[in-house]
């Protein structure tokens, strides 16, 4: 039996398979065993080291949650700030205009470029010497500034994409009902792109979630990944388990993002099959657009 995209497996095929499942699962249980063994052997497994984290509120009023609300705050300022300021660049890199092209196309690859650590480093030097931002919150504001920098920069190449990806068919009948650019953008290209440009929107939110992480390395932004080591310190050097505390609510909010946006996208897929065309004559012979539109070329006339 064959599919369209494979031919079906034989025999000596299933043995093979089956054969490195086998091979794969003893791999892999050995090598959790001994990485179980050696952090037994070290006593990092001890319920003393993970009590605190289960008996006491104090690591998490104290170090956990203000960790995790300054990740919070500076993630989403820096999605907030970054998002509109990509699709600009993004959209200036397909203008017909070399004066908005050219101006957008160096901005985009030279903050692409550049390292986000650097960035923030830059930043933070930038606020201390020519601003009067207080010690205590410059760190938030070079790590926001240093984010938004280069997640703009690759938000804006992410919205040329998605806009490139649609039909060519599309930009044609929004010029045969008389669209201008700007109208063209609005109404047809860009509604329709947001689905395909969504997974990759979400992809590099968790990218700035985690990016937040190098301002506690290198600034003392107090960021959640930074709370590891006051709490290690106070609560009898239990590395492991601080770390595998942060790691954990890493993976929760990250999951959380991508459930998100997984429900976000069927969302607006089933709302664009239920919308019909709205984009039609108006009073006078002008045209009127209510929402966005997907244009179809049918027997030689824009529907």
């Amino acid at each position: 039996m064959t599919s369209v995209l494979y031919d079906a497996q034989g025999a000596r095929a299933k043995r093979r398979n089956i054969l490195y499942t086998v091979v794969f699962s003893v791999a892999l249980a050995g090598v959790l065993w001994w990485v179980y063994d050696g952090l037994n052997s070290k006593h990092q497994l001890d319920w003393v080291k993970w009590e605190p984290f289960f008996t006491s509120s104090q690591p998490w009023e104290t170090y956990i949650w203000p960790g995790l609300e300054n990740t919070l705050i500076a993630a989403g300022l820096a999605l907030v700030i970054a998002l509109p300021l990509g699709a600009l660049f993004g959209i200036g890199r397909l203008s017909d205009h070399r004066s908005m092209r050219i101006p957008s196309g160096t901005v985009v690859e030279f903050f692409r470029a550049i390292p986000v650590l650097i960035l923030m480093i830059i930043a933070n030097e930038a606020y201390a010497k020519y601003t009067t931002i207080e010690s205590d919150v410059r760190p938030l504001y070079a790590v926001v500034t240093g984010l938004v920098l280069y997640n703009a920069a690759v938000l804006a190449e992410i919205v040329r994409a998605g806009i490139l990806s649609l039909p060519q068919g599309q930009t044609d009948a929004a010029k045969a009902i008389g669209m201008r650019k700007g109208q063209m953008m609005r109404y047809v290209l860009l509604p329709q792109s947001v689905t395909a440009m969504l997974p990759a929107i979400v992809s590099q939110l968790v990218v700035i979630v985690k990016d937040t992480a190098l301002g506690g390395a290198v600034l003392t932004f107090s960021e959640l990944l930074a709370s590891v080591r006051p709490m290690s310190a106070n609560y009898g050097a239990n590395t492991i388990a601080c770390f595998t505390i942060i790691t954990l609510i890493y993976i929760a909010v990250n999951f959380a993002l991508t459930s998100f946006a997984s429900w976000l996208e069927r969302w607006l897929r089933r709302t664009k099959k239920g919308t019909g065309a709205v984009v039609h004559a108006g009073p006078g012979g002008g045209l009127e657009t209510i929402g966005p539109a997907k244009l179809v070329i049918e027997d030689g006339r824009a529907t």
